[in-house]
Parts: structure tokens; sequence; C-alpha cells
């Protein structure tokens, strides 16, 4: 017994073993699937920022400077930045599949209206720091910036009732990217002043938006039912159903730091929309903003991964209901044999991941675990000796995958499911040997016959 014991110990060495490679050949894949999602950011668009409506003006102050012995010019080159008294962005993405090769990724179009009102633009009068300096500046410019413009489709802008045409680019040393139109003296200087701009973004995983106004108002709905939100910012009110998603922010300035990482003049690098760290505050060299990133539930590679994590103790459920047949029916079950089920229990997890690439996840797994449920049948009913044990033992097995499917499905649920189901096992376990002499059993053991 005590070898037999050593044996099944080693046997379960080598299964782990097999199910920590199987576990690495998910991995594999997973990367794979990594660097096909980002080939089609870097071909098409990736994760989308918007930032804006701003109006800004490049401005420049000259003055000579004395000293005892020369005079020399001086000249200060700085940006004044105008944000809104309140913005309002109503917008609608729809969500579409873009493969490459065997691996899909979401890509969403995003239509949005923008409306930016300024109630003046007093933040535009430069102001001299220097006793007789030179102002002279330039052209307000009204922009929009994206974090990709490559994926702009349709942008337009009309400030007041005047349809004005926009230029590439946002002459705007922090966010170069996006869209641009340059104000008439008789717009700029317009109070109060309303802009609106027409969008049609494309873009990868994320979008998100610069809080830039006194008062920010989003309003977005999709028809992808798996959002997540993050940000400084999370939803007023959200509503998620199997047909998409829709929320809403109300982000105040008197909340966010954005306005003033924009007007700010220090530095030229651009700042990008970051999460917040551990304590809760935004990173260094980041600007405060909202997001939802449309998570994929449904990555068959995480599922997977899912599952493997289940691969050991299916294996040590499947010898525990093994080692009770054997010990109950006074059988004798080999090492060799109790490898055998174990290996066909491992392979079920190759067979998802590898059927699971050319096939909707739940096709691959019915394909998997019923291939598995019946060899394990057919094979259990000649190791325990007869069919009236085999095709239990192949209906237990069929009901723990069953269970398996359940949990993958499940996202919140997952833990407290699995652990009542645990449970009622232990529980059936102890009740069906409840009245089993032990001691009795084992001094009983020796002379049991060997089953082929």
């Amino acid at each position: 017994m005590k070898s037999k014991l050593i044996s099944i110990a080693l046997v379960l060495v080598l299964l782990v073993i097999a199910l920590l490679q199987i576990s690495a050949v998910v991995h594999d894949r997973q990367l794979y699937r990594n660097i096909a999602v980002q080939s089609v950011a870097q071909s098409l668009a990736g994760a989308q920022t918007l930032t804006g409506p701003l109006i800004h003006m490049a401005c420049t102050e000259e003055w000579e400077s004395r000293t005892d012995k020369e005079t020399r010019p001086e000249r200060r080159e700085f940006h004044l930045v105008a944000t809104p008294a309140l913005l309002s962005i109503k917008g609608s993405s729809e969500l579409e599949p873009r493969a490459r090769g065997l691996h899909a990724t979401q890509v969403f179009s995003l239509k949005a209206q923008v409306v930016a009102q300024w109630t003046d633009t007093e933040a535009l009068k430069p102001v001299a720091q220097h006793g007789g300096s030179r102002m002279s500046c330039g052209q307000p410019l009204l922009m929009m910036a994206v974090s990709d413009a490559r994926g702009i489709r349709h942008a337009s802008a009309k400030v007041g009732d005047q349809l004005l045409p926009l230029k590439p680019g946002t002459f705007f040393g922090r966010y170069p990217r996006g869209v641009h139109v340059p104000l008439p003296p008789a717009l700029a200087r317009a109070q109060p002043l309303q802009a609106e701009f027409q969008l049609e973004l494309v873009g990868t995983q994320s979008i998100s938006v610069v809080p830039l106004g006194g008062d920010t108002q989003m309003q977005l709905s999709s028809n992808w039912p798996h959002p997540s939100f993050g940000g400084q910012f999370l939803p007023v009110a959200r509503k998620i159903s199997d047909q998409g998603f829709e929320a809403n922010w109300r982000v105040s300035a008197l909340a966010s730091t954005a306005q003033q990482d924009m007007a700010s003049n220090g530095g030229a690098a651009e700042k990008r929309a970051c999460a917040p760290s551990d304590d809760g505050t935004p990173g260094s060299g980041c600007v405060e903003a909202f997001s939802v990133t449309f998570v994929d539930p449904a990555n068959t590679y995480a599922l997977s991964d899912r599952a493997t994590k289940y691969g050991l103790l299916f294996i040590g459920l499947t010898f525990l209901a093994v080692g009770l047949f054997e010990f109950m029916k006074a059988l004798r079950v080999h090492p060799i044999q109790y490898f055998l089920v174990g290996a066909a229990m491992s392979m079920f997890f190759l067979l998802l991941v590898s059927l699971s690439e050319h096939m909707r996840f739940d096709v691959a797994y019915v394909i998997a675990s019923s291939s598995c449920v019946l060899l394990l049948a057919y094979y259990a009913s000649h190791m325990l000796g007869s069919w009236a044990r085999g095709l239990p033992f192949g209906l237990g097995i069929a009901v723990l995958y069953g269970m398996l499917f359940v949990l993958l499905q499940m996202e919140q649920t997952a833990l407290v499911v699995g652990a009542v189901a645990l449970f009622v096992v232990l529980a059936s376990i102890m009740l069906l040997t409840r009245r089993i002499d032990w001691y009795a059993r084992f001094r009983n053991s020796e002379p049991a016959k060997a089953v082929t």
C-alpha cells in the first residue's frame, strides 16, 4: 500500500508538469494574440484620447535688457490658452471584430458631437511681464486633439453659425495630433463663444476624455456589453445590458486639475491621460481623464488559462473517485492506469485551446469535454470491471466539465459558486463513507484481486 501511494504521488507530479507545459502553451498563444492585436492597432489606430476643444494663441514678448556695459535684446515665447466654461459630448460607438490570422480584436467607431462654450476669452489677452516690452501674438486657433490622428474619418467645426474648414495638426506643442481652425478676429472676440465639432473616429481598446470644461458632461452609448470604466472619474450613471451600455459622466473643474495642466506653460512634452497610482492620485507627467475600455471577456486564451488553473483539482477529484471505487469494491487499479486517466484529463485542456482557435469557445468546449468523457467512461468500464461502474464514473466527469463551463462564464460569482460546489463534493464523499471502518478496510485490502 505504501509503495502504491508513492507511485500515485509520482504520477501526480508528472501530471502537474504536464499541466504546467499546457499552461505555457496557452500563455504563448496569448502572446501571439497580443502581437496580432498590436498589429491591428499599428495598421489602423490605437486607443484614443480626446482633448479639447480649446483656443490657444502663440505670443512673443520682446524687450531690452540693460546692464552696465551693454544693452541686449530679450524675448519670451509663450502660449495663451482659453478652456471652455461648458463642455458637452454626446457620442455612440459601434464595435466590430478585425482579424489578423487566427486572432481577432474589437475595433470601435465613435461618432461624437462635441459642443464647447466660452463665457469670455479674457484668457487670450496677453499680459506684459516687462516694462516697455513689445507684444505680438498670432491668430487664435481653435483645436481638438486626439491621441492617434490616423483614426479620424471625418471632422467638421462650426463656430457660432459659421462652418469653418478644419486643417490637420493643432500647433499646440503638447498635443500635436488632431485638427485646428484659425478663428477670425470677429469670432475670437465674440462673447459668449460657442464651437461645435462633429467627429467620426476609429480606434482600438479604449476611449478617454480629458475634462477641460468648467463643467464637463458626456453621454456615451455603445453596442458592447462589457465596458470597463476607468481613469480618475467614474460615470455618475450607467446602464449595462446584453445589447450594450449607456454611461453619463459629469466632472467639475473644481474636482479636476485638467484645466490647469493644459493652461500651464511648463514643458513642451505631451502629457498623456493616465491611470491613478496606488494612493488614488494620478502619476507624474499625466493629465486627469476618464475612460472606458472595451473588454473582451470571450478571449479564448483567457478562458483557457482560467480552465487550466482547475486542472490539478480535476485530476485530484478524479483520482479520489477512482480510489473510492478501488477501495470500496476491493479492486486493484495500477498506477499506470491512474496516469492514463490523468493524462486524458490533461489532454482536455490542450484540445480546448487548440480547437477554440478555429471555432467558438462553447463549441470547442463541448467537443473537447465530450471526447474526454466518452474516452474515460469507456476506459473506466474496463478499469473498474463493469459498465455499471464505468458509466457513473463518466457521468461524474461530465458533471465536473459542466461545472467548469459554468464557472468560466461567471465573472463576479465564480469563486463563491466554485467554493459551494467543492463543499457539496466533500459533503457527498463524507456521507457516502460515513459508515466505513477504515482500519478494517486497510487490513483486508491486500488480498484484493487485480482487474485487467
